[in-house]
């Protein structure tokens, strides 16, 4: 099945919840295309299989998504000893291993009184992750809309949530230092092609930075953000270069790539 069409029917059968659910990861990435101050790149964007939804644990989230993902032929898979399970929930029909998790913040320490690992939750029929510094991707997040004429064929307009670009990045910061070296490189080309894909609205990024993502942050964290985001493209790390390496479709330099990052992050974060 084609990964759009796939994910057409993973928003069908989400419908009810997409006020309160947003589409992080690279499917994020990839629907940043649609918004307005989006630039027109000429290559395509990265691809991924999967779809990470995000919500908060104060989310007035009612019903059961679990069954409504069921009826659209998406099946639960459970893996590792948590309680409840990591669950992917699968296409069954899908051999090129569509699926969707689902995400919540990790406030807190990760063990329970108990000692075992306090990773996971339930919530309206399902079972989500708890990953830290996830509830920066929650703050002031964008819609973008799908539909007929768009690349997600979807029957009629419909508004889905995404991160907004500021946090997109910023949360790759943050997270970045305890990724594996693959995903760091793909973390590194995601941030380069978000700040090339709004090149021309860093004025309004910036804005998004100073009036509604910082000021969300503890003062701690946001300053280990300020601090990391230029040390990551100080200069050509093996890094810089597997990321250059990644896009099958353009030839990255990775000399041009860290110079560009370089002055979009301080574009985005110091320059007023």
């Amino acid at each position: 099945m084609d990964d759009t069409a796939a994910f057409a029917r993973l928003i069908g059968a989400l419908r009810p919840w997409l006020g309160h659910l947003v589409i992080v990861g690279g499917w994020a990435h990839r629907l940043h295309r649609l918004h307005p101050l989006a630039g027109t790149p000429t290559y395509a964007p990265l691809r991924t299989r999967d779809v990470d939804l995000a919500l908060s644990l104060r989310a007035p989230v009612d019903g059961d998504i679990r069954s409504a993902l069921e009826s659209a032929h998406f099946k639960p898979e459970y893996s590792g000893d948590s309680r409840p399970p990591v669950t992917q929930y699968a296409l069954s029909d899908d051999d090129a291993g569509f699926y969707a998790e689902f995400l919540v913040p990790l406030q807190g320490s990760e063990t329970k009184r108990d000692g075992s690992r306090d990773v996971t939750i339930s919530k309206a029929g399902v079972n989500a992750q708890k990953l830290r510094h996830l509830d920066i991707l929650l703050v002031a997040p964008w819609s973008v809309q799908i539909g007929p004429g768009k690349e997600i064929p979807f029957d009629e307009p419909v508004d889905v949530l995404v991160p907004n670009p500021v946090s997109f990045i910023i949360q790759k910061v943050l997270i970045h230092a305890k990724r594996k070296p693959g995903k760091k490189a793909q973390d590194v080309l995601y941030i380069h092609d978000t700040l090339e894909l709004f090149g021309a609205a860093l004025d309004e990024l910036r804005s998004l930075w100073t009036d509604h993502v910082r000021p969300t942050l503890a003062n701690k964290t946001a300053k280990r953000a300020e601090q990391a985001a230029p040390a990551m493209f100080e200069q050509v790390t093996d890094t810089i270069r597997e990321a250059a390496r990644i896009p099958p479709d353009r030839r990255l330099v990775p000399g041009v790539l860290r110079a560009a990052c370089d002055y979009g992050i301080d574009s985005l974060l110091f320059h007023s």
